[in-house]
């Protein structure tokens, strides 16, 4: 995963308690638990990290339980991974998403198999202590929780992953930032709400970019995209036109994949349609 779902520390506590199974084989049943404002989620699952299997949750409110059951996704049914990158890392929080609001519980989850699939599960606490799940697939990058929502609160840091493959292979291809917030039941795009994390970005790019003139830019039309997505998503739509237009002359953009994924002229047209097509530009 490219990111890893991260909160205070201090709220977080786990402990990993080997138990035997019927059988010959024991399996190791590890829990996590995190805890905010009176909200406790306890996740456990079975297997030896990185895989898990037959995961649970359990979510309480000032010790009154309120939904205690299985996890399951639409992507991986019952057999879900914790997204973490170490065994030591978290893969449940307890966090605020909306300022005001009781706190959510998140779990990061992975289905397994290449190149899929980083999921993001919430369970919001309704105003009759209902429990309801929503969850959405970030694909390779994943998501990392941030606090930089409005009033402290906390929203998914991620990456687009519609660029992936779009104009290379994977390997060399640029996904531009991407943040979520959660809010009323669903995810919400508000990346343009932080425009110093697009230039900061759009500079990594950029600095991909350059660094490609040592291979003579064989691959660069992966980098150049995700650059030309953040700096459109900062208002500089004719800045990214002209500099396109200088590294098209200067023969800089080019495709290993061509003529499959076409470098030049055909690049620069097919990659003003599809960030018109995705909202990058009007």
């Amino acid at each position: 995963m490219l990111f890893a779902g991260v909160v205070v520390a201090a709220l977080l506590v786990a402990t990993f308690v080997p138990v035997a199974e019927a059988g010959a084989t024991a399996q190791k049943v590890s829990t996590q638990s995190a805890t905010m404002a009176g909200v406790r989620a306890t996740f456990t699952y079975r297997g030896t990290y990185p895989e898990g299997r037959n995961p649970s949750l359990t979510i309480t409110r000032q010790g009154v339980v309120l939904f205690k059951g299985p996890v399951t996704s639409a992507w991986c049914g019952n057999e879900c991974w914790p997204n973490t990158i170490e065994a030591k890392d978290k893969a449940v929080h307890v966090v605020r998403l909306q300022a005001g609001k009781t706190p959510e519980v998140v779990l990061d989850l992975y289905s397994g198999g290449a190149h899929c699939c980083s999921i993001e599960q919430v369970y919001s606490i309704g105003a009759t202590s209902k429990v309801r799940k929503v969850e959405r697939n970030f694909g390779d990058p994943g998501a990392r929780l941030e606090r930089i929502g409005v009033g402290g609160t906390t929203d998914f840091v991620s990456a687009d992953d519609y660029f992936a493959y779009e104009f290379t292979d994977f390997a060399a291809s640029g996904l531009p930032i991407e943040i979520l917030s959660f809010s009323n039941g669903s995810f919400h795009n508000v990346t343009q709400r932080f425009p110093t994390l697009i230039a900061k970005d759009a500079a990594v790019w950029l600095q991909a970019f350059h660094a490609q003139a040592s291979s003579h830019y064989q691959d660069s039309v992966g980098v150049a995209a995700a650059w030309a997505a953040d700096e459109d998503m900062l208002g500089h739509a004719a800045a990214v036109k002209s500099f396109l237009a200088a590294q098209l002359k200067a023969g800089h953009l080019n495709s290993a994949l061509s003529p499959i994924e076409p470098g030049g002229a055909h690049f620069v047209t097919a990659l003003q349609a599809f960030l018109q097509k995705h909202g990058y530009t009007k």
